[in-house]
């Protein structure tokens, strides 16, 4: 099993001058490795498409098919004289920059992702080393042709190192640290209870004990002084230094609010994982629901998807079970009493409460949901 712990770095300027280079650099690679890729591509399908149209048998040793394998021995034959400032930084930048697009590729083609796109500066600021190029000693990893650079905190797992990934992220740079560990984790108590949860807005989770648990949403708290600092931003001149300025306080904010969300997810399935042995959940349609310009927001404030991730994996390393429950269960309009189904229109959004038309029965809408998962979810999840 690997997994990754996110450190916090303490680089003087000279460092951070040289990681912003190393970023660079990996740009760069991609970028060039991504419009080679496209080049090279299109001149293949050109001459498939000329042998068919003439009749032409199609050559082999003709054909000029990508890879990133491929695509990585050219850009080591042309970089001393076309890219010479990728020299002065480790070798791992624009040869780790090149593997990624290959597997964006690959994943592109699985269907699992969108068609890659180029990297952009300030948004893509990160490059990667395998695990022969660096080393980590206490509170310090060494970086090639840069030396020991300071971590706010050592390593948190034992095991095999396997990479990193050096990002910047609100003005700040973090490593990311991979590392194989045992699948043998200390393995909580066991509670023998069970729990259904209901997923919504106006309160994050309803389990099916009655419980109802919120959430901090912090893009909703922070959202007239990320509007004022958007609004400064674009106030200020391109290329100018106090639009640099500008654009670290607005990335700084940004990253505030990642982190108390991440801080609160975290907390809500570890406490979870805890209390329940059995946890059943609704499989949303995140993407879709974030297509409603009312909801939009509030639900991308809340996390659903990433509270069902880190809900899915935390409980496999604990030895408990994540179950689901289909898409288009109607779990809110279902009578747990008599199991008679609302019609289309009769609960509407506004409506937390509502009596069964069959039983007389009233019921709490999320509570009555949240029942209506333990009961019916079948499907058992694993982390990807």
């Amino acid at each position: 099993m690997i997994r990754g712990h996110i450190i916090e770095l303490k680089p003087n300027n000279v460092q951070a001058n040289h990681f912003a280079r190393a970023c660079g650099v990996a740009r760069k690679a991609y970028n060039w490795a991504l419009y080679e890729w496209q080049r090279q591509y299109a001149l293949d399908k050109a001459y498939r498409e000329a042998c068919l149209a003439t009749g032409i048998e199609i050559d082999t040793k003709k054909l000029n098919k990508p890879s990133q394998a491929k695509l990585r021995r050219e850009l080591n034959a042309i970089k001393r004289e076309l890219f010479p400032y990728m020299l002065e930084v480790t070798k791992c930048a624009p040869q780790a920059a090149i593997m990624q697009l290959g597997d964006a590729y690959n994943n592109f083609f699985k269907g699992l992702t969108k068609y890659p796109t180029a990297r952009k500066k300030g948004r893509d600021d990160k490059f990667s080393l395998s695990n022969d190029q660096f080393a980590i000693k206490g509170k310090s990893i060494r970086i090639p042709n840069l030396g020991w650079v300071r971590m706010k905190e050592p390593l948190r797992f034992d095991g095999k190192i396997m990479s990193a990934t050096i990002s910047k992220r609100g003005g700040k740079w973090f490593v990311s640290v991979a590392v194989e560990i045992d699948d043998t984790i200390k393995k909580v108590v066991r509670t023998g209870k069970i729990a259904g949860i209901d997923l919504g807005i106006t309160d994050l989770l309803v389990l099916s004990d009655g419980t109802k648990i919120k959430a901090p949403k912090p893009l909703k708290a922070n959202l007239k002084k990320l509007r004022t600092l958007n609004k400064a931003l674009s106030r200020k001149k391109k290329g100018s230094k106090n639009r640099e300025k500008a654009k670290t306080k607005l990335s700084r904010l940004h990253y505030k609010i990642r982190c108390i969300r991440q801080d609160s997810l975290h907390k809500i399935t570890s406490d979870l994982v805890k209390a329940f042995d059995v946890m059943a959940i609704e499989d949303l349609n995140v993407k879709g629901m974030v297509k409603n310009r009312r909801l939009s927001r509030a639900i991308s404030d809340l996390g659903f998807f990433e509270f069902k991730r880190q809900l899915i994996y935390k409980a496999n390393e604990q030895g408990k079970t994540v179950k689901s429950v289909g898409r288009f269960y109607p779990s809110s309009k279902t009578c747990t009493n008599c199991n008679h189904i609302l019609g289309k229109d009769e609960l509407t959004l506004k409506m937390r409460d509502w009596i069964c038309p069959s039983c007389q029965t009233k019921h709490d809408r999320d509570l009555n949901a949240s029942i209506n998962i333990l009961n019916n979810a079948t499907v058992i999840l694993t982390a990807a």
